[in-house]
């Protein structure tokens, strides 16, 4: 009877102990190390504010949309192995046909129907969801917005922030997180981290990890005018293959699921919708606001194009904007009430920098030119890291900085501009760049035509 009493307590202690342990890659998961101005509690209320703006914003599906039910139900089950801290996800899809998908700090995540409407299996679709779970684990966006802010504010202001939150800062350094937001635009390094989780939690919750590896190079393959946008917000960090498969062969060897009903479903619902494209989703918003706010209609870029011609290099613009110099001078293409006598709302900026430095390497060149750039406008600013990128197949160097823009708000107070600015190689050893240029709050609705301009460089 004693011995029955023990093996029945040794049986329970076993269960107990089988719920409470962590999963395996809570046993193997290590956070991402350096200061963080944002609480928990900070990040939380960041991501439900930039939510707010970008379910008023962007197409979002109804929550009591089939496609959003699966979404949410695939998304809770990924979430559950999810490491670390357990923030509130909440899963939303997004009527767009670019291929994309992002994270807002504390657990908003958002999936165009496009990439549901690529995803060749469930596998491919929980690949995405995954890795952009573990953005939200490594809390990429904040991190990156405390780097900039420590690159910005004193020490002792720095200090005056912890402990009571940063949130009342942001708007005075340029910080936002909502949709188009420059800090959900992923570093290589965040990349790899999102890989590496990504593929524990597909492992953890039963699906192939390769399926996401196969995702990403199925994207980059094909190119197209789908696929640039996810590259652009999750730059390819290398060998994302590889390093998936060298993780995989760390884990114990398992079956793992198929493609069930609810998916299949869900893919032929997907299949017969015809999603926005990010100019149509762009003209909306506009209409949806005609008392103020977002691009002015006469800013509004047409999808039809024209071609123009400099003895350095030819780009394509939108046709019902206007190429403001000429073959042999620096470029404005902008509309025409996007440019006033000494400065540029909306549009690009194109011209050539011979650096004073003979021989001057990509990246010596290109800080020279901001060098440059910050000495006429002391209040502009970078925002992160350079990144080095390739248009067209020539190196090049991308920058992301802020400044006061000519505009003014309704209240008559100036507004944040966010310049793009990229710089390759031109003629005599100098930098052809161009800035593409437009109000922070804009600046996302403007940016699928900026690439497109920039995917059409041609350096004669």
């Amino acid at each position: 009877m004693k011995a029955k009493q023990r093996s029945l307590q040794l049986c329970a202690w076993l269960l107990t102990a089988c719920l409470l342990a962590p999963s395996s890659l809570d046993a193997r998961y290590q956070p991402t190390r350096g200061w963080n101005a944002f609480s928990e509690q900070d990040e939380v209320q960041a991501g439900r504010e930039a939510a707010t703006e970008t379910n008023r914003k962007m197409p979002v599906l109804p929550e009591s949309d089939p496609i959003t039910v699966y979404v949410q139900h695939l998304g809770a089950q990924l979430a559950q192995h999810a490491p670390g801290e357990k923030w509130p996800y909440s899963f939303h899809v997004v009527n767009q046909k670019e291929i994309n998908a992002f994270a807002l700090p504390g657990g908003p995540i958002y999936v165009n129907l496009g990439t549901i409407q690529a995803a060749d299996n469930e596998a491919e679709l929980a690949g995405v969801m995954a890795h952009e779970i573990s953005h939200v684990v490594q809390r990429h966006a904040t991190r990156a917005a405390s780097r900039q802010m420590a690159a910005q504010l004193p020490l002792a202001v720095l200090g005056g922030l912890l402990g009571r939150g940063a949130g009342a800062q942001l708007a005075q350094l340029g910080i936002s997180f909502g949709f188009g937001s420059y800090f959900l635009h992923n570093s290589r390094q965040a990349e790899s981290e999102a890989d590496l989780i990504g593929t524990d939690i597909m492992y953890d919750t039963g699906f192939n990890p390769h399926a996401m590896a196969d995702f990403f190079q199925k994207l980059n393959q094909e190119g197209g005018a789908r696929g640039p946008q996810f590259f652009s917000d999750h730059p390819d960090p290398g060998n994302r293959a590889q390093a998936v498969s060298r993780e995989v062969t760390t884990l114990a060897p398992k079956t793992y699921r198929s493609d069930n009903a609810e998916f299949r479903r869900t893919k032929q619902l997907a299949g017969g919708m015809k999603p926005l494209t990010a100019q149509q989703i762009a003209a909306s918003q506009q209409a949806s606001s005609p008392g103020g706010g977002g691009v002015p209609a006469a800013e509004l870029p047409s999808s039809n194009t024209r071609v123009f011609r400099h003895s350095e290099y030819e780009i394509s613009y939108p046709e019902n904007w206007q190429v403001f110099g000429d073959a042999k001078s620096a470029v404005t293409i902008a509309p025409a009430s996007g440019v006033s006598e000494n400065a540029i709302a909306y549009g690009a900026l194109i011209n050539e920098y011979q650096p004073e430095k003979v021989h001057a390497s990509l990246d010596d060149a290109t800080h020279e030119l901001i060098a440059s750039m910050r000495q006429s406008n002391p209040d502009m600013r970078q925002l992160g890291h350079d990144e080095t990128i390739r248009v067209n197949g020539v190196a090049g160097k991308s920058v992301d900085l802020i400044a006061t823009s000519p505009l003014t708000g309704a209240d008559g107070k100036a507004v944040r501009e966010r310049d793009w600015l990229v710089a390759i190689p031109g003629a005599q050893g100098g930098l052809l760049y161009v800035v593409f240029i437009a109000p922070d709050p804009e600046f996302g609705q403007l940016r699928p035509t900026f690439e497109q301009m920039l995917r059409s460089l041609r350096v004669k």
